[in-house]
């Protein structure tokens, strides 16, 4: 087993807390479940722990009408019905009407791979279970054909959660937990630095006293995240917005909030606040 221990990647910062559970998660060979925030990078870690440790990615999107057993393998019923009636297969050979979904497929990969379980509480309440005993011994049965599937490497599974539901604690006895805070400002400025390297530092002041002004306001219910502020730096330094005139104008404030209640708040935020200081 490799002994790579994950630092981040040059287009994903993570702070030294996070390294720290990735690598235990790691070495303890236990799912990781990652909670936090839209836009605090949960499903980019999965792909930067792969990046960083040279490993394929395996991706598994969760729906409100997935189960546990899609992740494994599906019976291609229809197929093997349409040959049976139209083609010149041999239908008697069942295991080629088997298809491995994302758990499936990294249990029968040569080399270790990393699988990201993506928003699993959107799930009903017993998909979480229903992955408990693949989750302990890294195998299931295909019932068509009577085979066992183990894992030929056991995975680094990276899971994310948005709190939606709360997962059953059998499950989460089987995961490393991690939280993903906010960034502070210093590291903020770094992860924006990464994506907009030569940032003049005036503009980058500017936005970054807007953007936490607004996530400070209590009636925007959609806080903006880190993606939308690297994409209204991107706005405005294409627009070539003058960095004197953000404070004032807030240009282009639907990259940042996307419901119009936190449009309008805003509006009504500042306007009290005018009114406050002309007394």
């Amino acid at each position: 087993m490799s002994t790579a221990q994950f630092t981040g990647t040059s287009t994903y910062l993570a702070s030294a807390h996070l390294r720290d559970i990735v690598n235990v998660a790691v070495a303890l060979q236990k799912p990781l479940l990652i909670r936090g925030e839209p836009g605090t990078g949960k499903t980019r870690l999965a792909e930067a722990v792969a990046e960083g440790l040279g490993l394929t990615l395996l991706g598994w999107n969760i729906k409100s009408t997935t189960k546990a057993r899609d992740g494994l393998y599906l019976y291609d019923t229809i197929q093997r019905l349409n040959d049976a009636r139209f083609g010149d297969r041999d239908i008697t050979d069942i295991s080629q009407y088997i298809k491995y979904g994302t758990l499936g497929q990294a249990f029968r990969a040569n080399e270790r791979c990393v699988v990201l379980v993506d928003e699993i509480d959107k799930a009903d309440m017993e998909f979480p279970n229903d992955l408990l005993h693949e989750l302990d011994v890294m195998s299931f049965k295909v019932d068509e054909t009577g085979e066992t599937i183990a894992a030929i490497h056991r995975p680094i599974m990276v899971i994310t959660s948005n709190n939606e539901k709360e997962l059953p604690d059998a499950f989460l006895r089987r995961c490393v937990f991690h939280y993903i805070e906010f960034p502070e400002q210093d590291f903020m400025r770094d992860i924006v630095h990464v994506h907009h390297p030569d940032v003049e530092e005036k503009l980058l002041h500017q936005v970054m006293m807007v953007f936490y002004w607004l996530r400070e306001q209590p009636e925007i219910r959609k806080r903006p995240s880190t993606s939308e502020l690297i994409d209204w730096i991107a706005a405005l330094r294409h627009a070539g917005f003058a960095a004197d005139k953000i404070e004032q104008e807030l240009p282009f404030l639907g990259v940042l909030l996307k419901r119009e209640n936190d449009l309008n708040a805003v509006q009504t935020i500042r306007a009290r606040s005018k009114r406050n200081r002309l007394g």
